[in-house]
Parts: C-alpha cells; sequence; structure tokens
C-alpha cells in the first residue's frame, strides 16, 4: 500500500481547516489537526450534553449510552477483548502513571523494572520517580534498568535487553514506536525476554509484566492488543486526529480484576457502597474512572475512528461516522493499512529527499525499514533550533528539540540534546514533502535570517461561515458538518 491518489488526498484534506491555509502541517508526531465534522459532532453533542451515570432525564440517559459506546468503538479498534479492558486518562503519560500507581504496592524489596534508552520521557520518568523517590521512603528498593540501543541502526539490542531482564524483573517497559529515532521494536521477542525471566507474579503467573507505550505505533499502523500480547498498552487520540485529551490504557481485564485503582471517588464506587468501615468499587470498566471522565472528548474521539474508516474508504458499502454500530474487524484493517501505507511512503519520500543534503544526518531507522512516520535529524555545526525556525519562516511547521526522548539524545552525544523532526500523517501530501525538502536545503545553504520569509498566506480557496470562520464543504459519506 503505497501513496494515495490526488484525487483521495483532495477529498481528505477538504475536511481540515488547516488546509484553508498554507500551512505545511509536520509535526503530527506531537499532535494531529482535528477534521471538521469531529468539531460539529462536538458542537452538535453539546446541544443534548448531560453527565454520564448521574442523571434520570433523557439527556444523561442518551449521553451515557454514547459514551459507554464509546468504550466499545475503541475496544473494536485495538481488538481488545471487551469494553473490560479499558480505562480513559488525559493522555498517554497519565496512563502510564496509572500503571505505576496501580503496581506500587506490588514491589517489593529487591525487584527491578526494566526498560530503554529509547523511551518517551513518560515511559521513563515515572519508573525513575517510583525507584528513586516513593519507594525509598517505604524502606524498599527497587531498581530501573535501560537497555541499549545501536546508536546507527535505532534498533533496540535486544541481547541488552535479555542481560537486564531475571528472575526480579517485575516488569519490562518498550515503546511500540519511536518518536525520535522511529524504530519499531519487535514486540514478540520482547515478550519472549519478559517471560523468561522467571518473576513470581502475586497471582502465581510467572514472568515479567509488559508495558507498551503506544502512542506512535497507534499513530500509524493497527495496533492488536491481542496479538502483542502485552499486558497494558498505552496511547493517546490526539496523535490520530482527535485533539481531545483523552489517553487510553488498555490492560488484561484479570489485572484490573485485581489491581487497584490509580484514582478514587466518583464513578469508580459502586452505587451506594460507601461505609464507614468499607467501600465497594464499581464494575469493570468504571471501577478505574474516578470522578466525572471527559465524556465529550471520550464521544468525539471514538467518532474520530469512525470517521478516518469513511475518509480513506476503507468501506466503501456504507458510512461508520455517527453511528454506534460494531465496527468490522476488516474495516480497520483496511483503514490503518491505507493510513500506514501513505504515511510510510511520505516518509521514505523525505528520508530520500533530506539523505541528499551536505552534513545532515538522520536518526533511526533507515529507508525501507518499518517505522513511525517521522524524520529527526542534525545538521553538522547547525543548531536544531535556528533549523526549525527556518523551516517555520518557509511555512513549514517543524519541531525542534529533545522530543521528550531526552535518554536518546544524551546517549547519542548530541549537543544540545535536541534535533529537528518532521512527522507525517494522512492528510499529508508528496508535494508537501519536497516542500519540506526543499525548505530544509534552503535553510542549511543558505544560514540567514528566514523571519520575513514565506508568512503562510491564506488561502482564497475557502468558503466562510456568518461568524467569519473558515470552514470546508463536507461530501456527503462524512455526513452532516
Amino acid at each position: 500500500m503505497g501513496t494515495l491518489a490526488s484525487r483521495e488526498l483532495e477529498l481528505i484534506r477538504s475536511q481540515f481547516a488547516f488546509s484553508l491555509r498554507d500551512r505545511i502541517v509536520t509535526n503530527n508526531a506531537a499532535s494531529t489537526q482535528p477534521p471538521l465534522a469531529v468539531l460539529e459532532l462536538l458542537r452538535d453533542l453539546s446541544e443534548t450534553y448531560e453527565n454520564v451515570h448521574r442523571g434520570q432525564s433523557d439527556a444523561s440517559i442518551r449521553t451515557t449510552e454514547m459514551f459507554e459506546a464509546s468504550f466499545d468503538t475503541i475496544a473494536a479498534w485495538i481488538n481488545a477483548p471487551s469494553r473490560r479492558t479499558l480505562s480513559m486518562h488525559r493522555s498517554t503519560t497519565e496512563a502510564i502513571n496509572a500503571v505505576m500507581y496501580s503496581l506500587l504496592a506490588d514491589f517489593r524489596d529487591g525487584d527491578n523494572v526494566v526498560t530503554t534508552l529509547m523511551e518517551h520521557n513518560s515511559d521513563y520518568v515515572p519508573w525513575h520517580a517510583m525507584c528513586r523517590e516513593i519507594l525509598p521512603r517505604f524502606g524498599r528498593h527497587v531498581e530501573v534498568r535501560l537497555a541499549r540501543f545501536d546508536h546507527e541502526s535505532g534498533e533496540l539490542d535486544l541481547a541488552h535487553l535479555a542481560e537486564l531482564v531475571d528472575a526480579r524483573t517485575k516488569l519490562v517497559c518498550c515503546t511500540g514506536g519511536s518518536n525520535f529515532l522511529g524504530t519499531k521494536p519487535p514486540l514478540d521477542q520482547v515478550r519472549a525476554i519478559a517471560d523468561a525471566g522467571g518473576y513470581v507474579q502475586p497471582d502465581g503467573r510467572v514472568g515479567a509484566l509488559l508495558l507498551v507505550d503506544a502512542a506512535q505505533r497507534f499513530a500509524s499502523s493497527r495496533v492488536d492488543v491481542q496479538e502483542m500480547e502485552a499486558d497494558f498498552v498505552a496511547f493517546s487520540f490526539h496523535k490520530l486526529l482527535a485533539p481531545f485529551g483523552v489517553g487510553v490504557l488498555y490492560a488484561r481485564e484479570d489485572l484490573r480484576e485485581t489491581l487497584p485503582p490509580f484514582l478514587y471517588g466518583g464513578d469508580m464506587i459502586a452505587e451506594g457502597q460507601v461505609f464507614p468501615d468499607r467501600v465497594e468499587y464499581n464494575d469493570l470498566p468504571w471501577k478505574f474512572s474516578a470522578g466525572t471522565p471527559n465524556i465529550l472528548g471520550v464521544i468525539a474521539s471514538a467518532q474520530t475512528l469512525r470517521l478516518i474508516v469513511d475518509l480513506v474508504g476503507a468501506d466503501p458499502t456504507r458510512a461508520w461516522f455517527r453511528t454506534d454500530d460494531p465496527l468490522e474487524p476488516g474495516a480497520v484493517d483496511a483503514a490503518m493499512a491505507i493510513v500506514a501505507g501513505h504515511a510510510a511512503s511520505l516518509t521514505r519520500q523525505a528520508m530520500e529527499g533530506l539523505s541528499t543534503i551536505a552534513g545532515l544526518r538522520i536518526h533511526g531507522a533507515s529507508v525501507g525499514e518499518d517505522r513511525t512516520p517521522l524524520v529527526a535529524f542534525t545538521v553538522e555545526g547547525r543548531s536544531p533550533f535556528a533549523i526549525a525556525h527556518a523551516l517555520n519562516a518557509q511555512g513549514v511547521e517543524s519541531r525542534a528539540g529533545c522530543h521528550c526522548a531526552t535518554l536518546a539524545h544524551h546517549d547519542l552525544g548530541l549537543e544540545p540534546a535536541a534535533s529537528c523532526r518532521v512527522s507525517f500523517t494522512v492528510y499529508n501530501t508528496p508535494e508537501e514533502v519536497d516542500r519540506v525538502v526543499a525548505a530544509v536545503r534552503r535553510a542549511v545553504d543558505a544560514p540567514h535570517d528566514f523571519s520575513s520569509a514565506g508568512t503562510p498566506s491564506t488561502s482564497a480557496d475557502r468558503t466562510t461561515t456568518p461568524s467569519g470562520r473558515a470552514t470546508a464543504v463536507a461530501p456527503s459519506r462524512f455526513g452532516r458538518v
């Protein structure tokens, strides 16, 4: 599966407000742009909005039905056995912290956690804090260990990972796709290494638990949690077109049954079951849903998944957006194959173009490897921040910094600990990639002040609402916008 046809891309881009301006959005690994249809859905939902599980009005009942159905949509998208395995959080970061706090009391003196130097800070700092700051206050000493990666290929050093995992390794944490190196570690081999450690869990199961930070993998490929055989999988919707502050934690149902909640109060309590001597928790998945959740964000995020199927034409027989019909696995497979193929093609094109620029080094997996759709690079003698500013002056929205992959930047000896990164998704075009490469070349070859050059201009190809807000006209297959 390769790049989408021009006609299909034009149709997809008509669903996004940014396309009405001369913006080249290539910071998608941080956050993607929202479809107009989802923003309109959010406005429509607000007309009949009520709290969930907290009212007998028609509005509350209907909102509750849509909210609960969203869990089923998300479960189907990642092939989770049921909604009982899911909890909603503000972000991938909070989801990973939820794992840390739920497991906290289970760690024994002398245990260890193994993670990697490739991780996003959110999959290292919580374990660092647990081992170095929290557990020592209770007299327990737990070690955090870091597996190496190959500096040239960006590949995880599986042999070193295996050396670090032993009979006291309670948990292995691994990225599903690096947001800096682009690497997608072989999770089946990571799972085997975790199992081989021999740690005896409280339920008698032998082997380390496995947590996968799937934030980047979720945005660029089909995530099948059962195929992964991970115990925990965390990801966020703002990486895949829905910027509504919703992160997801998948956890095996038997773990959810036995582990304590991350937060206490509100919906996680069984109705009427609070007494001076005991508190009964709610049924799954609500046991892990303290307080009022991000109701509209969850509904809109789940509907965004349905919209993606319609956007890319993965199922021409019907429209999925604005329905609660059970998602068919084939439709999800087809949709993410199209998204992944298109993003991979653009990434390959960008890598091939950037690799011809003198002094530029691309970090991580090479051209042709299965990688996340991003390219992080440094230029000899040039600040990544200066490059990003120069790109911005030419209308290219990139990102400079450590991308929260600070350990890897330090391990590579980069000074400053930063790189410039461009990243792609389903609405980017081959023409934009060519413009990105040309802009980088100009920034490298002519390091003068770009501050007044290439200021993005408003396109005349748009319609305007009575309020002056730009909007696009949506094809009928995406429903009302």
